[in-house]
């Protein structure tokens, strides 16, 4: 009997220990510096972190399936006062030659010169940047807002409203400068755009998907 009494405990111990394990684990765990808080927002202007701001792009192919590529290096500035958020704006610039995609081939394609003389049928070579500059603010929600403003790609501008949303601010322990982010997504028509390549077989509609990080001047 002491045996089995001896064993018993021992396995309530070991239960015991085991329950406890998740609560210690979370317990430890380190606060991430980024948090979901408006209030940790400051008044001021802020530049885009070209190492961690990214411009991801969809498109349908020939009806299969999409896919997907990014533009990375985003530089610009965003003007921002939390007492006063629909006041707002940001300019930022898109370096559209550097853009990244799965396959070097679709790549060359995209950077390629039009045949004989002619019109490219994406970016062409040495493509200027792309450029948003926001003409308006308009709160949505605690944390979400419309940001209207003016597209310039290919030489061509035309209106967009992206879809933001603020996604965390906190000193960045790396350089200890205070760092908001946001996401944001749109959906415009390349054709719009003078970009008209294999439509309907490649989609005219192309979604947006945009993660960005700014640190405070």
């Amino acid at each position: 009997m002491k045996f089995n009494l001896k064993t018993k405990l021992a396995a309530a111990a070991l239960a015991s220990a085991a329950l406890a394990a998740p609560v210690i684990a979370q317990d430890d765990a380190p606060t991430l510096p980024g948090q979901m808080a408006v209030s940790r927002i400051t008044a001021g202007t802020y530049t885009a972190d070209p190492l961690h701001t990214l411009v991801g792009f969809r498109v349908n192919h020939f009806g299969f399936n999409d896919y997907f590529g990014i533009f990375g290096g985003v530089e610009g500035t965003l003007q921002i006062d939390p007492s006063n958020l629909s006041a707002a704006s940001v300019d930022v610039t898109i370096p559209v030659a550097d853009v990244t995609v799965a396959a070097q081939g679709l790549k060359d394609h995209l950077l390629r010169a039009g045949e004989d003389g002619g019109e490219p049928d994406f970016f062409g070579p040495s493509p200027a940047p792309a450029r948003f500059q926001s003409t308006s603010v308009a709160l949505t929600g605690e944390t979400t807002a419309n940001i209207a403003g003016n597209l310039t790609l290919n030489g061509v501008t035309r209106p967009v409203v992206v879809a933001a949303r603020f996604t965390g601010a906190g000193a960045n322990p790396m350089n200890s400068k205070l760092t908001v982010g946001f996401e944001g997504t749109t959906t415009i028509q390349r054709s719009n755009f003078g970009i008209d390549a294999f439509i309907p077989m490649v989609s005219d509609e192309v979604e947006l998907d945009i993660t960005a990080a700014f640190e405070k001047q």
